[in-house]
């Protein structure tokens, strides 16, 4: 054995029978809750509170971004009410010519049957053109171009796009008529 062991051996043979080892009296825990809880010096051991300015911080800047996209969202005019603020002639005739082709366009989808519909549907891909093309020339007119020379390219547009519509109308009642007088001779 080392020395260090033979020291704590020793150690414990003379403190030997000097340990307590009996259990405490009865109602002696009572007595002593109730000492600590009469003495001034009890500190009360509180709850850890969660930090209230974390959660509120976050809803703040939520609110914040939804204030900010609202009023840059409504403080932007849509591109037709720009180009009415620069003319307003160009809105009335916009507005003339859009109920015009709406119209033509409506009478074109009513005429459509299995022999032109190939027609019909090459003529809608061809005013989608069109119109993605006087969307451009819009955004042009805000844009500062020369203002004239865009105008007169924004009623061309719609001309063209009311010609393309009553031509294939045209060719749509060519067909009917064609397909009439073959059944008329076919049932002669």
């Amino acid at each position: 054995m080392n020395k260090k062991e033979e020291n704590i051996e020793t150690l414990f043979k003379n403190l030997e029978g000097t340990f307590d080892t009996l259990e405490p009296a009865m109602g002696h825990q009572q007595r002593f809750l109730d000492k600590l809880n009469a003495s001034k010096g009890v500190a009360s051991l509180e709850k850890k509170r969660k930090p209230w300015w974390k959660p509120l911080s976050i809803a703040a800047s939520i609110a914040l971004l939804c204030c900010i996209g609202i009023g840059v969202y409504q403080s932007r005019p849509s591109i037709e009410e720009q180009v009415a603020e620069i003319s307003p002639e160009v809105s009335n005739t916009e507005y003339y010519f859009a109920s015009l082709i709406e119209e033509q366009i409506k009478k074109l989808e009513s005429e459509s049957t299995p022999q032109t519909k190939k027609m019909v549907d090459d003529t809608m891909q061809q005013l989608q053109k069109l119109k993605t093309d006087y969307n451009q020339l819009e955004k042009d007119l805000l844009n500062g171009g020369n203002s004239k020379m865009i105008l007169s390219a924004m009623i061309t547009n719609f001309q063209t796009r009311i010609d393309l519509l009553r031509d294939v109308l045209n060719k749509i009642e060519t067909i009917k008529n064609l397909k009439n007088y073959d059944d008329a001779n076919y049932t002669m």
